[in-house]
């Protein structure tokens, strides 16, 4: 039996952090699950594997979570609800479609909740944000929701979001192909599947 895929070997297929966020359930389309996120540490541990966060708030994390086992999955649900939201709206603009009010409604709020955690620094000639809640539970769901606020916003000026059509898949990733032309989450896992499902039904 194969060993159960888990945060620390997913692939990283979004091209863009709020993308590989969502894409921690396995499957969207078709049926749902399973879910990677299934512990405060497994949050934690796919923050630092996509630079959401580095080593040294992934250990305070993981710190505070242990003191306070109730709080971090409290913090956990919060996350999850975050993707759920996020899913909506990045699958709402790859089927050219708009979002719904409470979706866009939820993450504003949760950018606002972000923005409220994060200073303007002037160090080393420039300016820059730097964020203010490194022991904070809550910390990697507002970083995700401050860039997919960022990306939403820089719709005009980036590649469109597409949603993988393969069967139990529905994983969502930036379109960054030459012709825009982009089909699948990774040619290697769904796009070969589905070619081996159309050689079948010639076979039969």
């Amino acid at each position: 039996m194969d060993k159960p895929k888990t945060v620390a070997d997913i692939r990283l297929l979004g091209g863009h952090p709020a993308l590989d966020f969502v894409n921690t359930v396995d499957a969207w389309r078709d049926r749902w699950g399973p879910d990677f996120l299934t512990s405060y540490a497994d949050l934690a541990a796919w923050a630092q594997r996509a630079g959401v966060i580095d080593a040294r708030i992934g250990r305070r994390l993981r710190a505070s979570a242990g003191k306070d086992p109730a709080a971090a999955a409290e913090a956990l649900d919060r996350a999850r609800a975050l993707r759920r939201t996020l899913h909506a709206l990045f699958l709402a603009e790859a089927g050219g479609e708009p979002p719904a009010r409470s979706d866009a409604a939820a993450l504003d709020a949760a950018a606002r909740e972000a923005a409220a955690h994060r200073v303007l620094t002037y160090r080393s000639g420039a300016f820059a944000w730097q964020w203010r809640d490194d022991d904070d539970l809550d910390a990697v769901t507002r970083r995700v929701a401050a860039a997919a606020a960022e990306l939403l916003t820089a719709r005009t000026g980036r590649r469109p979001v597409r949603e993988c059509p393969g069967r139990n898949c529905g994983w969502l990733f930036l379109d960054t192909s030459r012709g825009g032309r982009r089909r699948w989450c990774s040619d290697e896992t769904c796009g070969s599947h589905a070619r081996v499902l159309r050689f079948r039904r010639k076979e039969a």
